[in-house]
């Protein structure tokens, strides 16, 4: 397994001082070696572990290093995790529109690229863009959109992600106990796939269930979460 695979797994499990050792490690190796790709890569991993630590200047910061690592390579496809990783920040900052416009530009690119889940991941990300921006029809739109790529696709390590929308945007539409529901499957498909939630949907998550719980109370809460426990991802989207 490479670079690449081990610190986006450790990512992925939550070990964020797993990803910073190996990330810097990887930056000296990769200088000495003029491995762009590597050194973006890293780069990119340590913006990622800034933004969950809550350090968004700082993720924004190294994630421009990264992105201009790329930009030297000429090599394009090295730009898309910075560019993912700077709309993220506008995004969590609360930069609505420019955070759509960051999207649209990194869709832009892995289309080019011809990275289909990749383009699919944007996409997500821009409809709770939509969301934020109150633009409900359109968020409707593409969470139903990429619901439908995801299932189609068997994109298992989306699924969780597809539950979180489904949660966020009954939430949207006033249906606390469905938002309750699926808060509970969401936390399932992740344990299911032994994940933790990226930053950025971590933040979604977490303000979707502080909403439904002060709607429905904690005990009403409690009863919904636990049912959607109960079920079967795919099930509860269907």
């Amino acid at each position: 397994m490479g670079f690449s695979e081990r610190v986006r797994s450790a990512f992925r499990r939550g070990d964020s001082d797993d990803v910073v050792e190996m990330s810097e490690a990887e930056i000296a190796r990769a200088q000495a070696a003029g491995d762009m790709a590597g050194e973006v890569e890293a780069r990119y991993s340590l913006a990622r572990v800034a933004i969950r630590d809550g350090e968004l200047e700082l993720g924004e910061v190294r994630a421009r290093e990264a992105l201009e690592v790329a930009l030297r390579s000429g090599d394009r496809s090295l730009e898309e995790r910075p560019r993912h990783v700077l709309a993220a920040v506008a995004r969590m900052s609360g930069d609505l529109v420019r955070a759509r416009g960051l999207y649209l530009e990194s869709i832009a690119v892995n289309d080019a690229l011809g990275r289909p889940e990749a383009v699919n991941g944007e996409y997500h990300n821009l409809a709770f863009v939509e969301l934020g921006l109150g633009n409900l029809d359109e968020a409707r739109r593409l969470f139903a959109e990429g619901r439908e790529r995801v299932l189609g696709n068997g994109w298992t390590s989306f699924v969780p992600y597809v539950c979180l929308a489904s949660a966020a945007l009954a939430e949207a539409e006033g249906d606390h106990a469905r938002a309750a529901l699926m808060t509970g499957v969401t936390d399932v498909a992740f344990l299911a796939i032994g994940q933790v939630p990226d930053p950025d949907d971590a933040k979604d998550l977490a303000s979707v269930r502080a909403s439904a719980l002060a709607a429905l109370g904690p005990e009403a809460f409690a009863q919904q979460c636990a049912r959607g426990q109960l079920l079967d991802p795919r099930d509860a989207l269907a």
